[in-house]
């Protein structure tokens, strides 16, 4: 679908060139002329460089000149067969046919000459050619053999041809040919083999062959085809390898001629067999064997005329062929296996002057593979040209997908959008009278501009005819100013069609500008541009046209007056209307070099320039923004503008979505198609052909060249959003419902006007089964967070709404607080409000919005079927057949039966795929119990324990009901059922006091004991429960004699004391057992010495103040207590200060250790062959011998390959247990320290209350020093605690290694078993540890 457009030309005339190649280091070209001279005297060769400029200003140089001294009689009449410039060595190499082989040095070395004969065939030269890579010379002399030559000229092979070669060939002819071996009887042709041909050539030659020899190299340089005459009866093709073995011959062709050229990729051998009526191109395989041909459409006067004489030569990268003529040439190209003729370059005097019937040479560039130098006895032209599809608008409503493609005289034109129809076939094929240059369309596609080297002509589409013809002619004048190659062409609105022209005689780019009334065309002005001119396009509204000069810069074309309008006019022809301008709207590009296609997408004032260079980088820029250019893609391979999108591919095989808006910074999504939706994989080598946003489809072109149509979900949701913003309801449904994409975008792009039109969104649906489709779909996730998150913002554009800016109040945003009401909820309710009272019509909606609620509202949609059925309404079967369709017929059953509609449930036991025989029974025994019995059976059986409960409360069954809350445990139900009956709530309330005490639940039974005044069970279920206050309390009550209660208060007390309760236990014995010493000891091994020494100095025990028996019991009993529990805090203390003293600097030692050598540190060293930049995790393939996990989990390196045994529980146990020890020397050292460590400092934060607390006693006591002792520990204590902490801890964030969880990716390895154990310490290691809160301790000030 691609055509070739010229991005570049320039001519130069030269006279006498007959030979050109190129200097790819300067990409100038070297062109010769000669040898040439008098009849009798000297031949001269003459060599010149011609560099063309950017503002088309020709340098032409003469290199050097030299007379010609051949073996021939006759100099003059000698030949260039080959001119090569070797550029390492910046040498060029020139052959003619009398032998002699000739070097120039541009800049030769002191000792050497510019002009040297480096060797000399005696028997002449027929043909030459240096292969691909420069390395080999490969010469057919007139003796018939065949001489490879090394670059220094030394003659390595010297292979002769022989009619031997022709027994190499395995095409054996058999006779088939032959009237004498053909079978005529009566059914001769049903007989005849089908894969045998009717005629066999025989390799006759052409009566035009003039005996040529032709050499071509195959791309590679492994391989040489030769062209020659053998024995002068047969024209055979040579394939001989690079060591000179001969490969193979090929089969007979008949009218072979000399022309030959190996594709460089090296799958076919290019030939030309002239017939009687035609002319055609014949490809070879290596092998010799035929592989297809083309014609080359020449009619007999045209094969007599300029295509007496045929040459080949495949362009570098195998993509185009040129046929040269007399004096033209061809550029075809190939597709799904058929030739376009997509170019034809005319030169009006290339034939005539030549004398010896010569081709145009022609030379491909060596590295631009579309680039080649065209030379003729008189001119010489440098034409560059790029691929480009002739597609239409791509803006709606007209983005029909008009793909035009040039195949010589014919115009094969496709809407894709009507007819996906594959090349080489085509909807429209329109004959015209010359072969097609170049085309463009109009905005709409019903209008085509065709412009070829002779004429413009005008194609407007008949809509009753559904066919393109021509409408209007309008000849390109070609006066005395010289020719007019005609380039490009443009339409600039519908009224006038912009064509670009380069001037044989100026040299210069000629813009011209014709305006169109009807079917008139008429010139309306013409500008000669001062640069050379690359690319002419229309912007995206085909209101403006752009062109591109040589150096990047993109101008505007204008309608207006200015001193640039050209005031005469092309080759003396009249100018009418206004005049043209251009005005520069990019002077310097981000691209380093022109773009052989740019793009200009405008939106309001806003204008970006798209270009894409020759080596596959996309670039952007705005003229309005200097700042805003840079490099959107580095391997892109075709790319289109849309309204709202960039579209481009890229080598990787990857079909990218750039979203364009007023307000939008361009965004290149990142590689990867299964996370982002603007990033797509697609066929290997496919190219962009069009794209048509109405549809939401992409057309692709395939290497081969077949078509493949996709729906990239980026285009769609556009164009989902976009008809949800103009409330276009049924096309975004049914772009959903074709798209497969889910239909809660619909109400979750914009929430607020779907809730405000779902009546419209009902009227524009219309079909049941849509809507259905619709709301079955629903779900509470708001897709347009979730799955379509990434291209929510960048979908329309400014223009598409008027109300487009409040966007971002419409979309719901993340942090938007929940609604009470569920989404699903909320939208069903809408629907049932609109659809209230369409019954008639809409009754299958009504039920599917009730069953798609969340959770399913089965009682409404079934009371709905109920209501009609009392109505007598014909839709009842036709709704349960529905709803039983949507939920689960079983659940539906059980649901009719809850609502106590016996019938309605025997509708729905009827579709269901019960046993009638099952359920007839049952529903005719629930019809002859009584209503509140019938009830009471239903809800039992259907386990709604609660309003079963109900109904045998209102039928008085007090009884039944006690039994009934027993055994379903509903004593808070019945509770409430008799609250206002005193005595049977009392009676319930004993029944689950028993029960909450038989199930261990001892408060809530004691409470309920004792509100039934029952103060003996509530005593023991209060003990039960540790509660001593309440039981103690409730025993008072009963009342318990002294003994018990006494025993009772011990209990209690003994259990405080081994829950380390001192407080509570002094309290039992101080007011229950009335010992207030045992009381004060208790409150000493509590640390409560406050109120140890309170509780013995009460008058309330008969201890009067100050008295000698209280001094006694305060010396006996708190004294003892403080000097016991001094004693046991400076143990305490000291054992922390020893521990920090051990525990710090070694685990300062291993870090120091592991940040030195790591490996060293896990057991593991340099030497052991670990590189540092490889990962450490094994893989379940590995075979090696574990890795440095091995030392840890017991394995050695024998074993630890297997994984098996590693992976085990057992072992994982083991290593477990190994990481809770934190032995030394092991890799768990470090955490069990810092583990330490952190309890340590806990420990004694814990107890500095506990010690502030003991060093007031100590003062009060009069035991100062001791005080001071315990105070000055603690102090040491903290503050060692308080030192150590930043370093222990490492507070300070470690960088990237603490992002452990970040880090990890979702599927990367996880080590199982005793690995995992190890690998898990080793990331809690790198974690940052929150470091404990150390107070600091606060001294008394008396102890000083």
């Amino acid at each position: 679908m691609r055509n070739l457009k010229n991005i570049g030309c320039f001519v130069s005339e030269i006279g006498g060139t007959t030979a050109a190649t190129w200097d790819v280091s300067t990409n100038s070209i070297i062109c010769a002329s000669g040898p040439s001279g008098p009849e009798n005297g000297p031949a001269v060769i003459t060599l010149q460089r011609i560099h063309y400029f950017q503002d088309c200003e020709v340098n032409v140089s003469e290199i050097t000149s030299w007379d010609v001294d051949g073996p021939l009689p006759q100099p003059n009449q000698d030949k260039i067969l080959s001119l090569h410039f070797l550029s390492d060595i910046a040498t060029i190499c020139l052959i003619l046919t009398g032998g002699d082989i000739y070097i120039i040095r541009e800049q030769p070395e002191p000792g050497r000459e510019r002009v040297e004969i480096v060797g000399s065939v005696d028997a002449g030269i027929t043909a030459a050619a240096w292969s691909p890579d420069e390395e080999l010379l490969a010469i057919s002399t007139g003796a018939d053999t065949l001489i490879f030559m090394t670059r220094e000229f030394e003659e390595i092979i010297n292979v002769s041809f022989s009619p031997e070669d022709l027994k190499l060939s395995k095409h054996v002819s058999v006779g088939w040919g032959k009237s004498e071996t053909q079978f005529k009887g009566k059914r001769a042709k049903a007989l005849r083999d089908p894969t045998v041909p009717e005629y066999v050539d025989e390799g006759i030659l052409s009566s035009d062959d003039r005996g040529q020899t032709s050499i071509s190299w195959r791309g590679d340089g492994a391989y040489v085809a030769i062209n020659a005459i053998e024995a002068g009866k047969r024209r055979i093709i040579r394939v001989y390898s690079r060591e000179g073995v001969l490969d193979s011959v090929s089969e007979p062709v008949d009218r072979l001629e000399s022309s030959l050229s190996w594709r460089p990729e090296g799958s076919l051998i290019a030939g030309v067999q002239r017939l009687e009526d035609r002319a055609r191109v014949v490809f070879f395989e290596r092998n010799g064997l035929r592989h297809g041909e083309y014609d080359l459409r020449l009619t007999q006067a045209e094969l007599e005329d300029w295509g007496s004489v045929i040459s080949l030569r495949w362009n570098v990268d195998s993509t185009v062929l040129a046929v040269s003529f007399l004096d033209r040439i061809q550029l075809w190209t190939m597709g799904n296996y058929h030739y376009y003729l997509k170019q034809e370059i005319y030169f009006s005097s290339a034939g005539s002057i030549s004398d010896d019937l010569s081709s145009v040479e022609v030379s491909w560039h060596p590295e631009q593979p579309l680039r080649l130098s065209l030379c003729t006895i008189a001119t010489e032209m440098d034409l560059n040209y790029a691929f480009t599809t002739a597609g239409g608008t791509t803006s709606a409503p007209n983005d029909h997908g008009l793909v035009s493609v040039i195949d010589g005289c014919n115009l094969k034109i496709t809407p894709l959008r009507k007819a996906n129809i594959p090349p080489p076939m085509a909807l429209h094929e329109v004959p015209l009278l010359h072969n097609v240059a170049d085309l463009a369309a109009n905005h709409d596609g019903t209008a085509i501009a065709i412009l070829d080297q002779w004429q413009l002509t005008l194609l407007k589409y008949d809509g009753k005819a559904s066919e393109y013809s021509v409408a209007a002619h309008y000849d390109i004048p070609h006066g005395p100013g010289g020719r007019l190659f005609a380039r490009q062409s443009a339409f600039q609105e519908d009224s006038s069609i912009v064509m670009l022209f380069h001037s044989e005689k100026s040299h210069k780019d000629i813009i011209c500008k014709v305006s169109i009334s009807g079917d008139n065309i008429a010139i309306a002005a013409q500008l000669e541009l001062p640069f050379a001119a690359v690319c002419l396009t229309s912007g995206s509204d085909h209101g403006s046209v752009f062109v591109e000069s040589a150096s990047g810069s993109v101008y505007e074309i204008k309608n207006e007056c200015s001193e640039l309008q050209g005031t005469k006019a092309i080759n003396g022809a009249a100018v009418n209307g206004s005049g043209v301008s251009i005005h520069e709207i990019l002077k310097v590009p981000p691209w380093p070099r022109s773009c052989p296609r740019i793009e200009v997408w405008q939106s309001g004032s806003r204008r970006i320039v798209f270009g894409l260079t020759a080596n596959g980088s996309l670039y952007h820029a705005e003229p309005k923004n200097e700042g805003s250019k840079h490099q959107l893609a580095h391997s892109c391979t075709s790319f289109l503008v849309t309204q709202v999108h960039l579209l481009f591919t890229t080598s990787q095989h990857l079909l990218k979505f750039v979203h364009l808006g007023a307000g939008y910074e361009l965004e290149v999504p990142p590689d990867e198609p299964e996370k982002d939706e603007r990033c797509r994989s697609i066929e290997r080598g496919a190219q962009l052909v069009t794209v048509m946003p109405s549809s939401y489809a992409v057309v692709l072109q395939m290497p081969r060249g077949n078509l493949e149509t996709i729906y990239p979900r980026a285009l769609v949701l556009a164009g989902i959003r976009k008809s949800i913003i103009g409330k276009e309801y049924k096309k975004a449904f049914l772009a959903c419902r074709n798209q497969r994409v889910d239909m809660n975008i619909l109400h979750d792009y914009d929430s607020q006007q779907f809730m405000a039109n779902v009546l419209l969104f009902v009227q524009q649906i219309r079909k049941v089964e849509y809507i259905d489709l619709f709301l079955s779909q629903l779900k509470e996730d708001d897709v347009c967070q979730t799955l379509y998150k990434d291209t929510l913002k960048y979908s329309v554009p400014v223009e598409a709404s008027p109300n487009i800016m409040d966007i971002a109040e419409r979309v719901p945003q993340e942090n938007v607080s929940p609604v009470e009401k569920s989404k699903v909820n909320q939208i069903c309710d809408a629907f049932l409000q609109a659809l209230n009272g369409l019954h008639g019509s809409h009754l299958q909606n009504i039920i599917t919005a009730h069953v798609c609620k969340s959770p399913p509202d089965l009682d409404a949609g079934l009371t709905l079927i109920g209501r009609l059925r009392e109505q007598g309404d014909e839709s009842v079967e036709r709704a349960v057949e529905h709803i039983c369709f949507l939920a689960d017929v079983n659940q539906l059953y059980n649901h009719a039966l809850g609502l106590y509609d016996l019938d309605l449930t025997l509708l729905v036991a009827q579709q269901s795929q019960k046993d009638p025989r099952e359920y007839l029974p049952y529903l005719q025994g629930l019809q002859e119990q009584s209503e509140l019995r019938r009830k009471f059976i239903i809800d039992n059986d259907l386990g709604r324990w609660t309003k079963a409960l109900k109904h045998l409360h209102a039928l008085g069954a007090f009884g039944e009901l006690t039994a009934y809350t027993e055994k379903h445990e509903l004593y808070s139900q019945a509770l409430q059922l008799y609250r206002y009956d005193s005595n049977h709530f009392n009676s319930l309330m004993k029944l689950y006091a028993d029960f909450l005490s038989s199930h261990n639940h001892f408060k809530e039974a004691g409470i309920a004991y004792e509100y039934l005044a029952d103060h003996s069970s509530a005593s023991s279920a209060y003990r039960a429960a540790n509660l001593w206050r309440e039981s103690l309390s409730s025993a008072s009550l009963v009342p318990l004699p002294p003994t018990e209660l006494t025993a009772l208060s011990r209990r209690l007390a003994d259990g405080l004391v081994e829950a380390k309760d001192f407080a509570a236990a002094a309290t039992i014995h101080r007011d229950y057992l009335g010992d207030p010493a045992d009381a004060a000891r208790l409150l000493c091994r509590g640390a409560h010495f406050a109120e140890a020494i309170r509780v013995l100095t009460l008058p309330a025990y008969g201890n009067p103040a100050g008295g000698a028996h209280v001094q006694e019991q305060l010396v006996e009993i708190v004294d003892a207590g403080l000097i016991e529990y001094a004693g046991t805090t400076t143990e305490l203390l000291a054992d922390c200060t020893t521990q920090l003293a051990a525990q710090v600097p070694r685990l300062r030692t291993l870090r120091a250790a592991k940040a030195a050598d790591p490996l060293a540190f896990m057991g593991e060293s340099a030497a052991d062959g670990m590189p540092d930049d490889v990962s450490i995790a094994p893989t379940d393939a590995s075979t090696t011998g574990g890795t440095f996990l091995t030392r840890y989990t017991g394995k050695t390196r024998g074993t630890a390959g297997t994984g098996a045994t590693r992976r085990s529980s057992k072992n994982r146990r083991r290593e477990e247990r190994k990481r809770a020890a934190g032995k030394r020397g092991t890799v768990y050292e470090e955490e069990y320290l810092v583990g330490s460590v952190r309890r340590l400092m806990e420990r004694v934060e814990g107890v500095q209350e506990e010690v502030g607390r003991l060093v007031e006693g100590l003062v009060r006591r009069g035991m100062r020093e001791r005080a001071r002792a315990v105070e000055e520990a603690m102090v040491e204590v903290v503050r060692r605690c308080r030192e150590s902490v930043g370093e222990v801890f490492e507070t300070e964030d470690r960088g990237g290694a603490g992002n452990v969880e970040k880090q990890r990716g979702e599927g990367e390895y996880r080590p199982a078993g005793g690995e995992g154990v190890v690998w898990e310490a080793m990331e809690q290691a790198w974690k940052r540890q929150e470091p404990p809160v150390i107070k600091e301790f606060e001294r008394l000030s008396l102890v000083g």
